[in-house]
């Protein structure tokens, strides 16, 4: 019998964010593909061997963390279709722990954009509208500590800008808050007015804080996710780095070296993970281990690192 799982799957739109649902397809289907691939007809209702062998072969080929990812997918078809869901038997467990032994890597960090490299990218960009609006989703990327995803979803009514000529900013949804509370984070001075040149030029009939430009003139769409990539990467290129350190930069760049300095300058885990919106200290901890170095150096942990030294505890003011 032939089980129509996309269809129960378009329950979930609006529930979970589109990169999550992008990767629950991405993922049944390669499942859906392997069982055909190896003679099995149809993927559901999937039984305990079948998985284990999928996520065997899956794991010869991919990070542990992408053999779960498929799995929770595996699991989620189950549910949606209201089948005897095979996930949790323990046969699943131990496949799954002998994938992890097997292959044991450190997740891959993205090399910190740390102020030192920011004043440097700021300086590459061109004096052309590309440049004006690379400098400041750099520049605000940074002292908002943001993903990539929660840059380019800002809107121009999400910012407000403040007696002292800064901005205090409204980040209305991210990976880890999925249901909108939002987070208030604050900017300096400098990256303020690069705002309102932006927003001078690109006018104000655009309702996304950053916009496509087409010949010249801003189109009222959003931004993709890899123009923050593209752009970091490009301005690693313009400063003359080494092919290798540029390609270890990525769009998460700015979060991580933002949280780093922040590190280095004396501020306390809580404090950077209120001003990163993280909810995961494990998480916090991989980004920061590169700044330990430096903060031991500097004598700071021995002097008693531990307190936020200012009202945002923000990159803004460091």
């Amino acid at each position: 019998m032939s089980v129509d799982w996309r269809s129960e799957f378009q329950r979930l739109e609006g529930a979970y964010a589109p990169s999550t649902m992008r990767s629950y397809y991405a993922d049944v289907e390669a499942f859906e593909k392997w069982c055909h691939a190896h003679g099995l007809g149809q993927p559901f209702p999937a039984r305990v061997e079948t998985v284990c062998r999928f996520l065997e072969d899956q794991g010869d080929k991919r990070a542990p963390s992408t053999v779960r990812r498929r799995l929770y997918a595996i699991r989620k078809a189950h549910r949606l279709l209201g089948l005897p869901d095979p996930t949790f038997d323990e046969e699943i467990n131990l496949a799954f722990r002998r994938i992890r032994r097997r292959k044991a890597v450190r997740p891959k960090q993205a090399k910190g954009l740390t102020r030192d490299y920011l004043d440097r990218f700021l300086e590459t960009e061109p004096d052309t509208p590309w440049g004006l609006r690379n400098r400041t989703m750099l520049s605000l990327g940074y002292e908002l500590l943001t993903r990539r995803s929660e840059l380019v979803a800002l809107r121009t009514d999400d910012l407000e800008m403040r007696g002292d000529g800064t901005l205090r900013v409204l980040i209305r949804r991210s990976k880890s808050d999925p249901f909108g509370q939002g987070r208030l984070a604050f900017t300096s001075e400098r990256t303020a007015q690069l705002v309102r040149q932006w927003l001078d030029w690109r006018g104000l009939d655009i309702d996304w804080l950053f916009c496509p430009i087409d010949q010249g003139k801003a189109i009222n769409r959003d931004l993709g996710t890899t123009t923050v990539k593209r752009l970091v990467k490009n301005a690693a290129r313009r400063l003359g780095l080494d092919p290798s350190e540029v390609d270890a930069f990525s769009g998460h760049s700015m979060r991580v070296g933002a949280a780093q300095d922040l590190l280095t300058r004396g501020f306390d885990t809580a404090a950077i993970m209120r001003a990163g919106g993280w909810k995961s200290v494990n998480v916090l901890a991989r980004y920061l281990e590169k700044a330990e170095h430096n903060v031991w150096a500097q004598g700071d942990l021995a002097k008693g690192v531990g307190t936020a030294r200012d009202r945002s505890s923000s990159p803004a003011s460091i």
